[in-house]
């Protein structure tokens, strides 16, 4: 068994659903202050949701570009355990799979992290490159208390972060042969537009907010809100809930609630697509009250030394020429992008993370450690 393998079935075997690390972060920062790392560990957080967050840092050479590593040791809910082929967090191999909670997402990025960087050190131990673990129990959860105190702390301390790798799992088929070097922006809104209740048979003496606000839904889902570019698809804007009524049939609502969501990308801002889509409801002469939450902001880290050494490490490790990609949800690296001007995201196969049966296939998990070596060794050079 590698040791990338082993370390990855012992983090599997911490049932760290968020936002318990059920002690994976102890056990990497005792791997890593063997190897130099000076390892701080910050709390954060209510007492009933208290988030373990980690930063690990090895100063090579003074003034050096930084490395920071960036994951989550925690995961989702396993769903019922019956349903499982094993136990979620007894790891388990069938078929040339590894099975467990965490497999993908994203234990197995956390183990070749520590690993890769153990050889490299032990190889190259004054290489003009320092390097850091950025890790926390709070990603799959409300994300508040997790890696954007440690930014904030980080900034605070006028710490300079030159290039970061997330291990979100981004492959598609095979281990490196998709990358993000971005994601969009994620803006909600919780939109409540008033009527006046009344009985259904008497429409005259009532305002039915569902018809009035149904004008201004035809017009929000025809709107373009931009094109996109070369990295990112264009703008979407979606109704995710709409709740109207009292549960009787012959009563007009009063009101109606209307959740959605724009994913954006960096053609737009959260105050011009705010500023259209109020224009759409105060030509239409609705009377609302309008809450926004904005969840991340847009980032985009072009072609360069990062993406460049990432790119090369794939081809020379598995032979593929990997596809940038700014496509799905949000990550941890909307945090990290703030402070540091090139973020990565870069992982295993992705097809069933928080599914059912997770897991990973084992042939994939030592060229993911390799590629994170070959990052360092060029980055290095």
């Amino acid at each position: 068994m590698s040791l990338t393998l082993q370390l990855t079935e012992q983090l599997i075997a911490r049932p760290s659903v968020t936002p318990d690390d059920a002690g994976c972060q102890q056990l990497i920062a005792e791997r890593l202050q063997a190897q130099g790392f000076v390892c701080e560990t910050l709390t954060s957080g209510p007492d009933d949701f208290r988030v373990n967050n980690l930063w690990a840092q090895r100063t090579a050479q003074a003034g050096a570009p930084l490395l920071v590593f960036a994951g989550h040791t925690d995961v989702v809910p396993t769903g019922p355990v019956a349903q499982w082929s094993q136990d979620p967090f007894t790891p388990t191999h069938r078929g040339g799979k590894l099975y467990g909670r965490g497999a993908a997402d994203m234990k197995t990025s956390i183990a070749a992290f520590v690993v890769a960087v153990e050889e490299f050190v032990a190889a190259r131990p004054q290489a003009p490159l320092n390097i850091a673990l950025l890790l926390t129990s709070d990603e799959e959860g409300p994300a508040v208390d997790g890696t954007v105190k440690v930014c904030e702390l980080l900034q605070s301390r006028g710490v300079q972060l030159d290039y970061c790798i997330v291990g979100e799992p981004t492959s598609v088929q095979r281990t490196g042969d998709m990358i993000k070097n971005g994601r969009r922006g994620t803006m909600s809104g919780k939109l409540t537009v008033k009527g006046v209740q009344g009985h259904i048979a008497y429409p005259h003496l009532a305002r039915n907010p569902i018809h009035l606000f149904a004008p201004a839904l035809a017009e929000l889902t025809a709107i373009e809100w931009d094109q996109g570019n070369d990295f990112f698809p264009p703008t979407t804007w979606q109704v995710s809930n709409i709740h109207g009524g009292t549960g009787a049939s012959n009563v007009i609502p009063g009101a109606i609630v209307v959740d959605f969501n724009f994913r954006f990308c960096t053609e737009s801002t959260p105050e011009s697509l705010q500023q259209r889509l109020t224009a759409v409801l105060d030509r239409h002469e609705l009377d609302y009250e309008l809450a926004w939450t904005i969840g991340g902001l847009p980032f985009l880290t072009t072609p360069g030394t990062l993406v460049n050494a990432v790119r090369d490490a794939i081809r020379d490790e598995t032979g593929l020429d990997t596809e940038l990609s700014t496509t799905g949800g949000t990550s941890d690296g909307r945090f990290i992008a703030r402070i540091c001007p090139q973020v990565i995201e870069l992982g295993p196969t992705n097809a069933t993370i928080h599914k059912i049966d997770e897991h990973i296939p084992v042939a994939d998990i030592e060229p993911l450690k390799n590629i994170y070596r070959r990052v360092l060794e060029k980055l290095a050079s």
